[in-house]
């Protein structure tokens, strides 16, 4: 049999360590499967819908450190992509699509599920070419691929069905693909000492550490000890940071804490490090702020910068901590004193409950229940709010969600991806009724491929976070309500464990019996709908909007709903 250009393609992917690839076929892609199939050495993971494929391998490549693979067929099938490599590109995760498209010949012509995938995916990629020949072959696919790893970003390789078949030449594919490269990148020795003269003028220190302090765990730990500052964590940084940490006194922003809040308006010098946080309302007007990133580009979008440095966390705190002086510990002993109190009334209001299950329990004892190095993600919304504030991390456990691009029916995909690359590992989605509803059919994709996760269903009925920014605005709900199945009757119709759970008291006995099932289980919470999170710091406008909202439910004969949200929040 000739040797083709999908040949090459997939060869190229061998020769990288390549071993799966997330998709959906269809004809665009007969050729590039064909010579999966006979190379013998690729796993096709079979999904239900595209986009649960390009989150699957964000999910795959965050785990692992290395590009993941996603495919989709012309137009509508491609197109179904792009949601979930727009969630890669703001994780800034490794992941090459490839977007298969029209006939070559015709390319312009209106063609039967023709788009221009060149330039649709320009948006959310770092490189987007299109294969036209063998000549382009293969190294265009190591263009591709060493693009994504050298800018931890999204590379697309759209590829004509026709062209895809065409008959490869004798050339051959290089033995390493693509070249990682762990530079040590740091600020000079006159940007240390300046940074460190800001620092120490400063009296009230905060640190506000993101995800770009993986892996500085320590060295952060040695800075606060030194500076004696509290530190908020960015919710991206939660798994990296929480853990062993004297020094956090929790997150900022609408799902954080008072204390991470008053924390960050309350210091002469606030220093970000490795975090592009995005709300301007949670920073300090007064404070001098000083930032070092990776991306130099980062420097200042958010705030104004007293002080903006490029640099690798880690490598920037080992070179500046001999410049520092010893800070007195008044700062930090406040916050910490504040956090603890905050941390108190979070944890008595995990509580089982008299007559409903409040999310916060739910989360509590799924934390407290999971493996010590389980892998969990979240939908966006209440599961997100909820997970920020009562999963626990350790140093092994991973958090993976929407964070920064903020989808709905993240969890479910990013799960898929999780269990198939670490099929060792205990793998839960926290899934929102709206999220997992919204991508429901793979569900069949457990089934199919026996993936062992387990997938708890906060089941409250509605549009929780959404109603929660209505009446914060002073808008009755309208468009919020779900009028959902019962997901564990639906898990068993599917061939999987399904249990719900509608009392309090059976929550801890059927969590615990669904993390020790061999096989996928969904776990159907109903939780109560009526609850009520608040924000670390109540605004003048929330205030007034939260009351309009009583007044208007009032007025429109909604009272019950008045009546129920203070039953469930006041009367536990």
């Amino acid at each position: 049999m000739k040797r083709t250009i999908a040949d090459s393609i997939v060869q190229t992917l061998i020769n990288a360590g390549v071993t799966r690839i997330y998709g959906i076929i269809g004809d665009s892609l007969n050729a590039l499967l064909d010579a999966i199939r006979r190379s013998g050495k690729i796993e096709w993971i079979h999904v239900r819908h595209e986009e649960v494929a390009a989150f699957a391998a964000g999910a795959d490549a965050s785990l692992n450190g290395s590009i993941a693979i996603c495919a989709g067929s012309s137009g509508p099938g491609n197109l179904h992509l792009i949601n979930g490599l727009y969630d890669c590109h703001r994780n800034r995760v490794p992941v090459l699509a490839i977007a298969a498209h029209i006939p070559s010949f015709e390319i312009g012509s209106g063609y039967f599920q023709e788009t221009r995938p060149d330039q649709l995916f320009k948006e959310c990629s770092s490189f987007c070419e299109v294969v036209m020949g063998a000549e382009q072959i293969p190294h265009m696919v190591t263009m591709a691929m060493q693009s994504a790893v050298a800018n931890s970003d999204v590379s697309v390789l759209v590829l004509p069905g026709d062209v895809a078949a065409f008959e490869y030449d004798k050339t051959e594919v290089p033995e390493h693909v693509f070249h990682p490269t762990h530079p040590v990148i740091h600020p000079d020795d006159n940007e240390i000492k300046r940074l460190a003269g800001y620092l120490n003028d400063g009296k009230r220190i905060t640190l506000l550490c993101g995800a770009g302090c993986a892996g500085a765990h320590e060295s952060l730990m040695k800075l606060c000890a030194k500076l004696q500052s509290p530190m908020v964590i960015a919710l991206r940084g939660k798994e990296y940071l929480e853990y062993d940490n004297p020094y956090s006194v929790g997150l900022t922003g609408l799902i954080g804490y008072s204390s991470g809040y008053h924390a960050i308006m309350e210091c002469d010098v606030l220093l970000m490090l490795g975090t592009d946080f995005p709300y301007r309302q949670f920073y300090p007007e007064k404070a001098a702020v000083l930032q070092v990133d990776i991306e130099p580009s980062h420097l200042g979008r958010r705030t104004a910068l007293t002080y903006g440095l490029c640099g690798d966390v880690k490598q920037t705190i080992e070179k500046l901590l001999p410049h520092l002086t010893e800070h007195d510990p008044d700062h930090l002993k406040q916050f910490s004193k504040h956090y603890a109190h905050v941390r108190k009334e979070l944890d008595e209001l995990a509580t089982p409950g008299r007559n409903v299950i409040h999310p916060q329990y739910l989360t509590k004892l799924v934390s407290d229940l999971a493996a010590e190095d389980a892998v969990l993600t979240c939908d966006v919304g209440t599961p997100t709010l909820w997970a920020a504030r009562y999963l626990q991390m350790n140093g092994k456990r991973r958090l993976l969600g929407s964070f920064t691009h903020g989808t709905m029916a993240n969890a479910l995909p990013q799960a898929i991806g999780a269990q198939v690359s670490q099929p060792e590992r205990q793998v839960i989605s926290l899934s929102g009724d709206g999220g997992l509803s919204m991508l429901m059919g793979d569900l069949l994709t457990l089934k199919q491929h026996k993936l062992p996760i387990k997938v708890i269903v906060f089941n409250n009925g509605s549009l929780a976070f959404v109603e929660l920014e209505m009446k914060a605005a002073g808008y009755l709900e309208m468009g919020t309500e779900l009028d959902n199945p019962n997901f564990a009757t639906l898990a068993q119709a599917i061939g999987m464990k399904g249990i719900r759970v509608e009392n309090p008291l059976e929550l801890e006995g059927a969590i615990s019996q669904a993390l020790q099932e061999d096989g996928p289980v969904i776990v159907d919470v109903v939780v109560n709908r009526q609850e009520l999170a608040m924000p670390p710091s109540i605004t003048f406008d929330q205030a007034k909007g939260f009351t309009l909202w009583m007044l208007k439910a009032v007025l429109s004969g909604h009272g019950n709903e008045l009546v129920e949200l203070t039953k469930t929040n006041l009367f536990r």
